[in-house]
């Protein structure tokens, strides 16, 4: 039997059921929280950008960017917050949980404002993600 006739049969549900398990990310090992900075340091500058600007086309696309990056700094946030830190880092910093619920909350009050004071909350509570998480590798 070639190997298209294998596959075949095997990816035919009717005639083939297949239970297929798989880790949802390389196990890699490769998480920092610079990722989601990178990203709010993006979504700050695109505040003020906004803000400077009276051009209306200029703030349609800045807010279309800037709601695209606030969707990225919460993915990385996530990532690191289901995939890298695990029941031993919560028991050694009880707040972490609240520090990334409040955290992917300022990404979503970023997204809905162009007021830089959300930008800089936003900023402020990814730094204290980043401490603990490189407290966690040492």
């Amino acid at each position: 039997m070639s190997i298209v006739s294998r596959l075949t049969a095997l990816l035919d549900a009717r005639t083939t059921a297949l239970t297929v398990y798989a880790h949802c990310d390389l196990p890699c090992g490769v998480y920092d929280p610079a990722q989601a900075r990178i990203e709010a340091q993006s979504v700050k500058a695109i505040m003020e950008k906004y803000n400077a600007s009276g051009d209306p086309d200029f703030k349609v696309r800045a807010t279309i960017i800037k709601e695209e990056r606030c969707e990225l700094v919460k993915h990385h946030l996530w990532v690191l917050w289901t995939d890298y830190f695990k029941v031993e880092h919560l028991k050694q910093f009880p707040n972490l949980h609240d520090l990334f619920w409040m955290a992917t909350k300022s990404a979503g009050d970023a997204k809905k404002s162009n007021d830089v004071v959300v930008a800089d909350r936003l900023l402020s509570e990814i730094d204290a993600i980043a401490e603990i998480f490189w407290a966690t590798k040492k």
